[in-house]
């Protein structure tokens, strides 16, 4: 498992490669939860998202000397960790090829190839994605870097919940956005090990929630990928998941399920309250504080995890159109 000290090794590797993101107050969002609401603005970050962090590390480390004779780097992503590999890819002088599923937005694979990656469109899942990419790690010499699977992954995203203390010494639980697990199992390490106390809440969709489903049934299990707002939390856990799923299932304290309104309703509150423009997984706490899922007694984080979104989708979705 990843720990405390594997974590701030990460945040040492990439200083200097990520932002610290800021936090601010929501007044709107902290009558409704009943108590102090902040907003870690991690959609604020280079690449518009938290995956950065553990891209970074990843990458960081092939470079500290593992890589040997490997071509480049690849993975299968929604989006977000694509986006983040070719740029910590980029900055490393490696090529990378990011493979995606048919349900990957326009715009995200637009923001993969302006990175000089090549962006793969293989199949209508991201399994079907990630065979493509398993296929160049065996015949190719590819490193594969999954988005959320992998220590060097997870303890980068881990980055986030030292720097969540170090802003706001008083919170009493964050809110993460679930899928894979990477960023909750990574968050919930650093933030427990620190303050044993701290909740962690994970938030998902009601649309093919794979994590929930596997917790349900005690192991990763299949699910049928269907589109949702928050795209960035589609697809599986991976039938072979080592370290996310028992992360997640040990330190995740509490999970909180979405309807596609109640999403939406997100969007909309913090690009109209708050003026933020954020996607549909980055605006899931604030969607479960407005349907009333989520309160706290306790000071509250909710982790704004990407801004990545078709700003005429957005624009939309904030009319009431989508």
């Amino acid at each position: 498992m990843v720990g405390l000290e594997d974590i701030i090794a990460a945040q040492a590797r990439i200083a200097g490669k990520v932002r610290e993101t800021p936090v601010r107050q929501s007044a709107s969002l902290a009558r409704l939860a009943g108590a102090p609401v902040w907003l870690k603005c991690e959609h604020h970050q280079d690449t518009g998202a938290f995956k950065l962090r553990g891209a970074s590390n990843a990458v960081a480390r092939l470079d500290d000397g593992k890589a040997g004779g490997i071509k480049g780097v690849t993975t299968a992503s929604t989006g977000n960790h694509g986006r983040a590999l070719a740029q910590a890819a980029r900055d490393h002088g490696m090529d990378a090829v990011i493979c995606v599923s048919r349900l990957v937005p326009r715009n995200k694979i637009d923001a993969i190839e302006a990175l000089g990656a090549e962006a793969r469109v293989i199949g209508a899942t991201q399994d079907e994605a990630f065979e493509e990419a398993h296929r160049l790690e065996a015949e190719e010499g590819f490193a594969l870097i999954p988005p959320f699977d992998h220590p060097d992954v997870i303890a980068g995203q881990g980055t986030l919940g030292l720097e969540i203390l170090a802003q706001i010494p008083d919170v009493g639980a964050i809110a993460v956005p679930l899928s894979g697990g990477g960023l909750l199992a990574g968050v919930a390490a650093a933030a427990k090990a620190l303050r044993h106390d701290i909740r962690i809440i994970g938030i998902s969709m009601e649309n093919g929630a794979a994590m929930s489903e596997a917790l349900k049934a005690g192991h990763p299990v299949d699910v049928t990928e269907v589109e949702t707002l928050a795209d960035s939390l589609g697809g599986g856990i991976g039938m072979q998941n080592r370290l996310t799923f028992p992360m997640v299932r040990d330190l995740m304290d509490d999970l909180i399920l979405l309807s596609e309104d109640e999403i939406a309703a997100g969007i909309r509150h913090l690009s109209v309250a708050e003026g933020e423009v954020v996607e549909g997984a980055a605006a899931v706490g604030a969607g479960a504080v407005l349907a009333g899922k989520l309160v706290s007694d306790r000071p509250l984080v909710l982790i704004l995890s990407g801004g990545n979104i078709d700003l005429a989708r957005h624009a939309a979705i904030v009319r009431g159109e989508a």
